[in-house]
């Protein structure tokens, strides 16, 4: 297992749409298994792999409190959900230490395959239909800032690009 690197917001490689994966293999499975790895180690319930540099159509989720439910999305679509929103706090990997309200609908169904390349469907509700919501987003270039105000964004843009700043002159 290796520890994969976490792009930070506001990098331009987090705005890249991710490809379809075509064939799953070893390599999808090492790539599945260092998600894993990297997602646990910074204490996170999801990670797309595009937040990894990685811009194909994978997504791991594990939203359970003993982190023993690791679940795996390879080419992801979201095929229904209700009308209902909710207001969720939300933070990101990508984005740490920022968290911002959030409206996403409270069910979903999923539809991906799993690390077998066998099909499967998904019906999500509450946190693990937010989860599931913020990761495709993450997908198609879409980060979870994306949905506040301009006014938000920029600030929170500025932060990131100031601490980027002040950690370059570190090294």
């Amino acid at each position: 297992m290796t520890i994969l690197n976490v792009l930070r917001y506001p990098d331009e490689r987090l705005r890249t749409v991710a490809a379809e994966v075509t064939d799953i293999n070893d390599d999808t499975r090492k790539i599945i298994t260092d998600m894993f790895a990297t997602m646990y180690e910074e204490n996170g319930v999801g990670l797309a792999a595009t937040q990894v540099n990685i811009h194909q159509r994978i997504v791991v989720i594990d939203v359970s409190e003993d982190k023993e439910n690791p679940l795996v999305f390879i080419n992801p679509v979201i095929t229904a959900q209700n009308d209902e929103l909710m207001i969720n706090e939300e933070g990101c990997l990508s984005v740490p230490g920022c968290y911002a309200k959030v409206d996403r609908h409270t069910q979903v169904t999923v539809s991906a395959f799993d690390q077998d390349g066998k099909p499967f469907s998904l019906d999500a509700d509450e946190l693990l239909a937010i989860c599931v919501q913020h990761e495709l987003d993450h997908l198609k270039g879409v980060l979870f800032v994306d949905y506040l105000s301009p006014l938000k964004r920029q600030r929170i843009k500025t932060k990131f690009e100031k601490e980027a700043k002040a950690n370059a002159r570190v090294y």
